[in-house]
């Protein structure tokens, strides 16, 4: 019966690449594979993968396999395992979504290197192909972009919009470039409301007026001409990037203060500078950028690496008292973690600094060593950068549940994500909720297993799953698609650490 299956699939695969004029070598070069495999996959004598499916899907502008929508991954956990070993952190999902909507800045090609291909990347490429946006993986995880003479925005993807909230960062990119056109409301993490007002109060300035509909924005353009200063009066990251992409567009001189400085402000501010834009202050809460007024260069770029997702892996080798080592952590965005987790008992070694490959951010290799942690002696709570990061948050409440003592975690920036700590509770770690913005967490915790639905978020799932490595037995983790948001092949790196993650779909 599986082979029967497997010739299917290949004859799909087969049938669908010669629509497409494709030979087998050039099938196997766009999706990083060889020849000889494709051949084996078409005569249906290759097992393949969700993801290889995938990627071929992608090349193919078709889905070859199309899963019920009943269907759910699920993660069978096997925990109380020591992790040994490194592991390289991939690039930023949070840069790459900025990168990807900066993209339509320019009427060149751009091509974006090493991009992490997870879920919320999937979603934004969707949307960029309705409206007529080429894209084609090169090499497994490069990503080319061929924008059209003019976006067809009436054809957008709705679907995969709602389901993303990057589609708010269209606005700015669009401003200059369109003077009337609707977004679907942005949709992502179920983290409680986030306003929108401060993207929007922040494009007045340029000339942009946008309405609330049922279920779209309605933006109206009539561009000002001239210099302008901007205050946000939210230091937020997708505001910052939003005004630094309408400002790109502007000849003028804008001026934008109380801005992000975050990490995936910087990879915005660097790949416009490639591409011609004046930026200064990169790093700091002012910047004056002076844009052109068109935009058209081939370009290759490398986002930067993601020090959430070096977080998460800090935190997994505290909460199974492992030692592991984390390569290319961007260490500008860990050093306030760091300290702090250094004060609760931490011990690491870090490398010498070394450069990314955008040239600028800087990295370093961090060698973590088995501690016995006590709790924090002040509250954990995060802050706009260089403070703790707001998505590093949750796995410094995760390592409290392993230090000796009583932690106040403070989560003042979302409505309710604090209140997934108590998720941890099913595990057996001694959760007390004050409000939905504070717990206490008492440790060190004697985890036990558990079968647990994956939050509608992304860093809590991810808290859950590594927790699930530190408890003796088998866990489940049920419908893991928020973690597929922001990682790319999760499980299948932890387990090359020693951890036992099953992938299970219903």
């Amino acid at each position: 019966m599986k082979d029967k299956y497997l010739q299917k699939i290949g004859n799909l695969i087969a049938e669908n690449r010669q629509k497409q004029g494709l030979t087998q070598t050039q099938l196997a070069e766009a999706i990083g594979t060889s020849q000889s495999a494709i051949n084996r996959i078409e005569n249906g004598g290759q097992n393949i993968s969700i993801e290889m499916i995938a990627r071929i899907s992608e090349v193919l502008n078709n889905n070859i396999v199309t899963v019920n929508h009943s269907g759910k991954m699920n993660f069978k956990v096997t925990g109380g395992k020591k992790l040994s070993g490194e592991i390289q952190v991939k690039t930023s999902k949070n840069a790459a979504v900025g990168l990807l909507c900066a993209s339509l800045l320019n009427k060149g090609k751009t091509t974006l290197r090493k991009v992490a291909r997870i879920e919320e990347v999937n979603r934004i490429i969707e949307v960029l192909n309705s409206i007529g946006v080429k894209t084609r993986w090169l090499d497994g995880s490069d990503l080319e972009i061929v924008p059209p003479a003019r976006l067809k925005l009436e054809d957008m993807d709705i679907a995969a919009a709602k389901r993303t909230r990057t589609v708010i960062m269209f606005l700015g990119p669009l401003l200059h470039q369109y003077d009337d056109f609707k977004l679907p409301f942005a949709g992502g993490c179920n983290l409680g409301k986030r306003t929108v007002e401060p993207h929007l109060s922040g494009l007045r300035h340029f000339g942009m007026n946008v309405t609330a509909e049922t279920d779209y924005y309605h933006a109206k353009t009539d561009v000002n001409s001239g210099d302008r200063t901007i205050l946000l009066t939210e230091r937020g990251d997708t505001v910052t990037e939003n005004i630094i992409m309408a400002a790109a567009l502007s000849p003028n001189t804008t001026i934008i203060r109380n801005a992000s400085p975050n990490y995936m402000v910087q990879d915005v501010c660097f790949f416009l500078k490639k591409l011609g834009v004046k930026i200064e202050g990169i790093g700091t809460t002012t910047l004056k950028i002076t844009g052109r007024k068109r935009i058209s260069k081939n370009l290759d770029y490398y986002p930067s690496e993601d020090p959430i997702e070096a977080m998460s892996f800090i935190a997994a080798a505290a909460v199974t008292d492992s030692e592991i080592t984390v390569r290319r952590a961007p260490i500008e965005f860990l050093e306030i973690e760091l300290a702090t987790l250094a004060e609760m008992g931490l011990k690491f070694e870090l490398s010498k600094e070394y450069f990314a490959n955008n040239g600028q951010t800087r990295l370093v290799d961090i060698k973590l060593q088995r501690s016995k942690l006590q709790a924090a002696k002040d509250k954990l709570h995060a802050l706009p950068f260089p403070g703790i990061n707001m998505d590093n948050l949750p796995f410094l409440g995760l390592i409290a549940t392993v230090a000796e003592g009583r932690t106040l975690v403070h989560d003042w920036s979302y409505e309710n994500r604090a209140i997934y700590f108590t998720e941890l509770s099913k595990l057996n770690a001694q959760i007390e909720l004050v409000d939905p913005h504070r717990v206490y967490i008492t440790g060190p915790t004697r985890w036990k297993p558990a079968d647990v639905v994956a939050p509608p978020a992304l860093r809590p799932s991810v808290v859950i799953l590594l927790a699930m490595l530190a408890a003796p037995g088998v866990s489940i983790l049920r419908d893991v698609y928020s973690i597929n948001r922001g990682y790319e092949e999760l499980a299948a790196r932890l387990n090359s650490l020693g951890a036992e993650i099953e992938v299970i779909i219903e």
